[in-house]
């Protein structure tokens, strides 16, 4: 009689995370289902979670959703312990519609799509400075967005507040405005009966509100100048690229920017790599719709100031317009190249903070 070793078992393992629990799953290097199960969200939960995927074997790698929002915390767990995470995108609807969806289903398919390939990214570190540059600039979007609404909804009560109100603020600068508001005296005792008297309260209030968010702004603003200036002085040092521009590529290039394979996969996370739309005898390209729109944004913003100001930009405008090309084409061509370029820079400097 002759015996055969049993290869040992190779884990892949898949997860769907959520706010309160996570969903795993485990299938071996034939791509059979070994298990689901739920775990907790808590340190304990995710200890738990590691024990019951190596419990079926050696654990290759592990499929993640959501790594930098539900599964953050999970992915840094696992990170710390050796064990290698692919950030896996969610499922696709089409496929969802013919199947189903489960937690259950959904932790197979994110262990499915690790072994076939489909999910390869590796996540982002989120422990270094560029997660501090991320974090202040949520915070800054959020004053933002806080102080337009505000400052709409001033305007809108003007807008319908009594002639001799309105005709004395209307007139003045967005400023000045919002300063009068602020100083609004208001002397009023018990309910707020009186029309006018609510008004003068609520534009005073919200004049204030803008002031409280304009100091906020200014003071996230500062924070960001000095930790971009101090991380990344080569790229904010490129034409164009100030401190907002270089501040969102690096948040979307991450702690560890090696995880792009290359500038082409940098320019398609960017949403300004070039493809394929040709049809019949026009032979053309346009750009990737998908990928991050802040970072697409900042390209822009970037190459519509070489336009105006960059001599250089501005004699490959004329250049490629006399060989055909449109604006928005040129446009396309002007983002590709700054994608490199800033991507070149920002390792450069990542690489000079860990040498450091």
């Amino acid at each position: 009689m002759t015996s055969m070793t049993q290869a040992p078992v190779r884990v892949t393992g898949g997860v769907d995370t959520h706010l309160d629990t996570h969903h795993g799953a485990a299938l071996d290097q034939l791509g059979q289902v070994l298990g689901t199960r739920a775990f907790p969200v808590s340190r304990r939960g995710f200890a738990d979670l590691l024990g019951w995927l190596a419990g079926f074997g050696e654990i290759d790698r592990v499929g993640v959703e959501g790594t930098g929002s539900y599964g953050a915390t999970l992915t840094r767990f696992l990170t710390d312990r050796g064990v290698s995470v692919v950030e896996v995108d969610r499922p696709n609807r089409k496929d969802r519609r013919q199947h189903g969806k489960s937690d259950p289903i959904d932790a197979v398919n994110a262990a499915r799509a690790v072994q076939a390939g489909t999910a390869a990214g590796t996540p982002k570190l989120r422990t270094g400075p560029v997660e501090a540059i991320r974090v202040l600039r949520v915070e800054r979007t959020s004053a933002v967005k806080a102080r337009a609404a505000a400052s709409q909804q001033l305007g809108a009560l003007l807008v319908s507040a009594p002639l001799e109100l309105s005709e004395a603020l209307l007139s003045l600068s967005s400023r000045e405005r919002v300063a009068r508001c602020a100083r609004m005296r208001v002397a009023h005792t018990g309910v707020l009966t009186d029309p006018n008297l609510a008004l003068k309260t609520a534009l005073r209030r919200l004049a204030r509100r803008i002031q409280t968010l304009d100091t906020e702004i200014a003071a996230v603003d500062a924070d960001l100048n000095t930790l971009v200036a101090a991380v990344a002085p080569t790229t904010i040092a490129l034409f164009g690229v100030g401190t907002d521009v270089a501040g969102q590529l690096l948040v979307t290039a991450g702690d560890n920017p090696d995880r792009l394979r290359n500038d082409a996969a940098f320019a398609r996370l960017c949403g300004v790599a070039p493809i394929p739309a040709s049809s019949g005898r026009t032979d053309r390209h346009r750009l990737h719709r998908g990928g991050d729109r802040q970072a697409n944004r900042a390209l822009y913003m970037a190459t519509i100031v070489r336009l105006g100001r960059h001599q250089a930009t501005r004699d490959y405008m004329t250049r490629r317009r006399q060989q055909g090309l449109t604006k928005l084409e040129i446009i396309r061509c002007l983002k590709r190249y700054l994608a490199r370029e800033t991507l070149t820079a920002i390792r450069t400097d990542l690489a000079a903070l860990d040498s450091i």
